[in-house]
């Protein structure tokens, strides 16, 4: 995987989308003969034998109850059919997680308890576990004639992606500990939004280096993005975020797992489909073929139900679940 100085290779999804979110295609190329809507992965809590407290019920416990509390947890994920099914709601190719899941007008849809007690807990957007991506990409590759040649395109606005010039870091670690000079560091960081405004800018890195965070961009419809030469065939392994260029190395030196942004499109060089991780979707889109389509969601592994063209994926296009 490389970084492309020149992004015109993504020229043509410029092409093929829709000013606007009224559709899908503000953000998913039209002219491809099928679409897959693949869910990601939500989250559950519950007890083994009760149900989760309500927070009413959690502010009354002590300090060993809470502790009891959480040791007994268990958490997993969870499908959107499983979700549905909690909440006695429909899975279609048009839900929408907040309708799925039973939001009131003024509730929080982010984490909602089913009438059995447990706890879900909303889909990511615009990222899917590595296992899900290498399930989808070993389809992806079967369904192409340049496996080993394609393309990444990362949203540019992920935090601490680029770097910049400024008076603020692109990002910052906070280490908690007790070594010494610990407090005076944190006491340092604190005072430095007031320091700032007399300090001249200067560039402030990111994970990507200086001269690609200042190179050209792939211009789409609302999002711009960073491009990248990137096989299909790398994302059929799991591991794929220790081969990227835009890893994130620096957080792991501060003794984070390893990570690297998820894509917002990848595609093949015969263009013969395109996913689309949108960073405000919880779902991702396969555009391909029929075939294609039909694999993927006839895969055990994989949660996907095909979306006709034209489809509205916007926050209330949720009709089934109302």
């Amino acid at each position: 995987m490389e970084w492309i100085a020149d992004p015109s290779p993504g020229g043509w999804l410029r092409e093929r989308l829709d000013e606007g979110y009224a559709t899908m295609h503000g953000v998913v190329p039209r002219g491809f003969p099928a679409y897959a809507r693949i869910f990601h992965p939500a989250y559950v809590r519950s007890l083994p034998d009760r149900a989760v407290p309500t927070p009413q019920e959690y502010a009354r416990m002590t300090d060993a109850e809470s502790a009891a509390l959480h040791g007994a947890y268990i958490d997993e994920t969870t499908t959107w059919a499983e979700t549905a099914e909690a909440f006695g709601t429909q899975l279609h190719p048009l839900a929408q997680w907040q309708r799925v899941v039973r939001t009131p007008g003024d509730g929080d849809w982010r984490t909602r308890n089913a009438p059995d007690g447990r706890e879900f807990t909303s889909p990511e957007e615009g990222s899917m576990p590595p296992e899900l991506l290498a399930a989808i990409a070993r389809h992806l590759v079967a369904h192409t004639t340049t496996p080993d040649a394609g393309f990444a395109a990362l949203w540019e606005g992920h935090g601490g992606l680029l770097g910049h010039f400024g008076q603020t870091p692109s990002r910052a670690f906070l280490m908690f500990g007790d070594e010494p000079g610990h407090e005076q560091m944190l006491e340092r960081s604190i005072h430095n939004p007031f320091e700032d405004a007399f300090r001249k800018p200067r560039w402030q890195p990111g994970i990507l280096s200086e001269e690609i965070s200042k190179g050209a961009r792939l211009e789409l419809p609302g999002r711009d993005h960073v491009l990248f030469s990137a096989p299909p065939r790398a994302f059929a392994d799991p591991a794929w975020v220790l081969d990227a260029p835009w890893r994130d190395v620096e957080a792991e030196e501060h003794g984070f797992s390893p990570s690297a942004q998820h894509p917002s499109l990848i595609w093949p060089d015969d263009r013969a489909w395109a996913l689309i991780s949108e960073i405000d979707y919880d779902s991702t889109i396969v555009a391909g073929s029929a075939d294609l389509v039909r694999a993927i969601c006839e895969d055990p592994a994989i949660e996907a139900l095909p979306v006709r063209e034209n489809a509205d994926l916007t926050w209330d296009a949720d009709e089934v679940n109302r």
